[in-house]
């Protein structure tokens, strides 16, 4: 019996990387009759026989996402472009807030920043205000690349972003091994054209494993209440409990402590935009 990692799945196909080499196994039908599907990341112990292998056993997965499906990362690094395409703060608070829901370390990477370095810090400063580390890389000029690598270093990290942002590119420079695919930004859509395909987790030569995930409509959040994304906003949490009414949805109640915060500029008002239309976006899903 040997353990190892899913690197890899396609067709019920998994790539298990083991102390001594990568082998081909398929699931146990024990495990396909208990409606156990394997996935990326997972912690497996496989067994061989005339050099097919099997997935006998599933650890104990410490967090997962249901689409792409990947099972174990550590931490989440969110990137998004200075420029070319322009920073969508709803869709990186989109990604954030998926971080905090299952309960990983995120991280924000500004990338491009050799195109607007001004957007950037403007980007920066409303995050690390938020409570975010907030890296800033250029795959260009090499800009931030080496403290990028050292944050990767031992841990299993999901890049995410929408098309065009670079993280194909910047994964290229952390590590000279890999040789992923990059797309460049449509002038006309001002859109990046989506490369990453199969989810499969990449080894680094330092130590670690990162995923290139699928763009945007690929990744999405759980199924919360309107009432819970309170919790996922790490910035309103030394308000919460101190509005004048219990249960405040703090999207326009009177004394709210939420809404004072963001008056007096301890919470920016960019996020709380944020907050109040993805509440409303919540509302309207429950009432369907």
């Amino acid at each position: 019996m040997r353990e190892g990692i899913i690197v890899k799945g396609i067709g019920g196909f998994y790539s298990v990387k083991t102390a001594d080499g990568v082998y081909e196994c398929r699931a146990r039908g024990r495990l396909r009759r208990e409606s156990v599907v394997p996935m990326v990341g997972d912690r497996v112990h496989i067994s061989l026989e005339n050099g097919k292998g099997s997935i006998e056993a599933i650890g104990e997965r410490t967090s997962m996402l249901i689409r792409p499906p990947v099972a174990n990362i550590d931490q989440l690094v969110v990137v998004a472009a200075c420029s070319a395409p322009a920073p969508n703060p709803a869709l990186i608070d989109h990604f954030l807030i998926m971080g905090e829901i299952i309960g990983v370390q995120t991280v924000l990477c500004l990338n491009k920043t050799d195109l607007d370095g001004d957007t950037g810090s403007e980007i920066r400063q409303i995050y690390e205000q938020a409570g975010y580390r907030v890296l800033c890389t250029s795959a260009v000029c090499g800009a931030g690349i080496d403290e990028l690598r050292a944050l990767l270093k031992d841990r299993v990290t999901a890049f995410a972003g929408n098309s065009g942002v670079g993280k194909s590119s910047i994964l290229n420079v952390v590590d000279l091994d890999f040789v992923l695919k990059t797309g460049e930004v449509s002038e006309k859509i001002k859109r990046g054209r989506h490369t990453t395909r199969m989810v499969e987790l990449l080894a680094l030569g330092c130590g670690g494993y990162v995923l290139d995930t699928p763009g945007f409509s690929s990744f999405e959040l759980p199924d919360i209440k309107a009432e819970e994304l309170e919790l996922y906003f790490r910035e309103f949490s030394p308000y919460l409990g101190k509005c004048r009414f219990r249960g405040c949805a703090h999207v326009g109640e009177p004394d709210c402590a939420v809404l004072a915060a963001v008056q007096a500029g301890e919470i920016s008002q960019q996020r709380y935009d944020s907050y109040k239309a993805l509440y409303y976006d919540l509302k309207k899903a429950k009432e369907w």
